[in-house]
């Protein structure tokens, strides 16, 4: 019976133990992931925004505008008339707009992350 019981705590413990485990890698995994994107969190238009912007400068540039969506419109038609950045189809830009009005607008102003 004795025996039985240290199993059953064993395999307990591995079972509660491996649910831990999982969570923790899930949060490196999340955490090696925005590092790959210098930061820029995870969602729909991550890789785009990670593509234009990078491409001329530095995404802290980005992470610490705090602009309404309305703002980060103007800033990419500012971008594209008098920087030099391509135009954009329609559904990249408004791909563009809303990721970053989600994760770097007037509520996150200044605070760099999501």
């Amino acid at each position: 019976m004795r025996a039985s019981l240290h199993g059953f705590a064993l395999v307990l413990l591995l079972a509660l133990g491996g649910g831990t485990w999982a969570a923790a890698t899930e949060t490196v995994g999340q955490a090696d992931d925005a590092d790959e994107w210098d930061g820029l969190p995870g969602g729909p238009g991550r890789e785009e925004v990670y593509g234009m912007c990078s491409a001329c400068h530095s995404l802290m540039i980005v992470k610490q505008q705090g602009l309404s969506r309305d703002d980060w419109a103007e800033m990419m038609d500012w971008m594209v008339e008098e920087q030099g950045m391509p135009e954009l189809d329609e559904e990249t830009l408004t791909l563009i707009i809303d990721y970053l009005a989600e994760h770097y607008g007037v509520d996150r102003r200044g605070a760099g992350q999501p």
